[in-house]
């Protein structure tokens, strides 16, 4: 009998090997997934329900509070959507022009310089099946995903047999770890785990890039110029080698450019490919449809046929600044995620949550209204964390709306 498979959302990894099944309705059982997969499938244990100011109300009755709220801002703010298919992220944007809104999302602080760095070419990349094929030198910098994305190495990194790593990992591949504590996947990575301090990032880049150009390499902390040598001979002589860049590197970094400079100087010496490692889903998604609609991929305001674009269209630095009268949260939650004083911010204008899940932000939000899940209920495309478009077919039926569908009606409502 042949199998039907599906996709999980429960991150950018987007595994298309998803076995499910179904009773009464509902998943009762997920095979191949990994526990965050899972969770994600199952979806939340407290699923959101249509409020307004904390009362139960009709869907209908939300959206219009909302479409309201919205229609009188006078410096409106949409956010998040790595959570929803492309369709939804469109429909925001659309949103967004329409009331000359502010628009943002988690990568403006987050994976936002790496994913800009890819959409202009200045830094070359591949798919994850060209590194289950062909990488043999793997480095995971500054990220874990032992823990942050669980088959990452089983699937398509150190682990399987690809067609020309036909022996799989120790024989075929080199997994080398560079982070400031001994993570899980430090552990897998061995004698390939190089432990720098903390904020040092930029200094080893500097010295890996000079090692490369045949130069002696020192740091100010305890790593010698053998280490750095006997990391620089590894990354030189790989064949295809890919750098999985993680959170502790953006956020370490002042901005993209030491990676661009690595980057460069790996491939005038190796042959080399970056791939972000991005969270949410649809991160990457909403960066592209942005970026193909204004040229930027976050931090942005529409006005009458002009695009403003800058650190001052953040949410970080608009709520800062109390510079926006009204917000659209769509499948996050800032309110636990941003600094507590930034988050305090969001309670003193009407907020408005589209969320299958009860979150932090739509319990104390004006307007909460409760969406279908992405992935297990409702259907559409995202974009995996290495730029592929992947199709998402619902494994269940519902009759809750999705994001993309009160998304429509809000605009209508406009």
């Amino acid at each position: 009998m042949e199998h039907e498979y599906y996709v999980c959302t429960g991150c950018a990894l987007l595994c298309d090997d998803i076995e499910i099944e179904v009773n009464d309705g509902e998943i009762s059982k997920v095979n191949n997934a990994c526990l965050k997969g899972v969770a994600r499938l199952k979806e939340c244990a407290k699923p959101a329900e249509c409020m307004i100011d904390g009362n139960k109300v009709s869907i209908d009755d939300a959206i219009n509070e909302a479409s309201g709220i919205l229609r009188n801002a006078d410096k409106p703010l949409i956010f998040g959507m790595g959570n929803s298919t492309t369709g939804a992220q469109k429909k925001a944007i659309d949103i967004a022009k329409k009331i000359n809104a502010y628009i943002d999302d988690t990568s403006s602080f987050c994976q936002g310089p790496v994913i800009e760095a890819l959409l202009g070419d200045r830094i070359k990349t591949c798919t994850l099946e060209e590194v289950r094929d062909y990488s043999d030198v793997i480095v995971y910098w500054g990220a874990d995903p032992s823990n942050s994305h669980p088959r990452h190495l089983s699937k398509y990194t150190y682990f399987p047999r690809g067609k020309e790593r036909q022996r799989g990992w120790e024989e075929d591949r080199t997994a080398i770890c560079i982070d400031v504590r001994k993570s899980d996947t430090a552990i897998i990575c061995g004698d390939k785990f190089y432990q720098i301090p903390p904020q040092a990032d930029e200094e080893l880049i500097d010295a890996l890039i000079a090692a490369l150009s045949g130069k002696v390499p020192k740091v100010s902390f305890g790593m010698g110029p053998k280490k750095i040598l006997e990391l620089a001979n590894l990354l030189k002589k790989a064949k295809f080698g890919t750098i999985c860049v993680g959170l502790g590197l953006i956020y370490s970094l002042p901005d993209v450019e030491p990676l661009v400079r690595l980057m460069e100087k790996l491939n005038e010496v190796s042959n080399f490919h970056l791939i972000p490692m991005v969270g949410q889903f649809n991160m990457r998604g909403f960066d592209h449809n942005l970026h193909e609609d204004t040229g930027y991929i976050n931090r942005s305001k529409f006005g009458e046929n002009v695009v403003e674009h800058g650190p001052q269209c953040s949410i970080v630095e608009l709520l800062r600044t109390k510079s926006v009268d009204a917000a659209l949260v769509i499948g996050s939650d800032p309110m636990s995620s941003l600094p507590g004083s930034i988050a305090k911010e969001l309670s003193g204008i009407p907020v408005i949550t589209i969320d299958p899940c009860m979150t932090m932000t739509s319990s104390k939000a004006k307007v909460s209204i409760a969406s279908a899940t992405s992935g297990s209920e409702c259907g559409g495309t995202a974009i995996r964390m290495d730029g592929v478009e992947v199709e998402i077919k619902p494994m269940v039926t519902t009759d809750k709306l999705s994001d993309e569908e009160i998304l429509d009606r809000i605009m209508e409502a406009l």
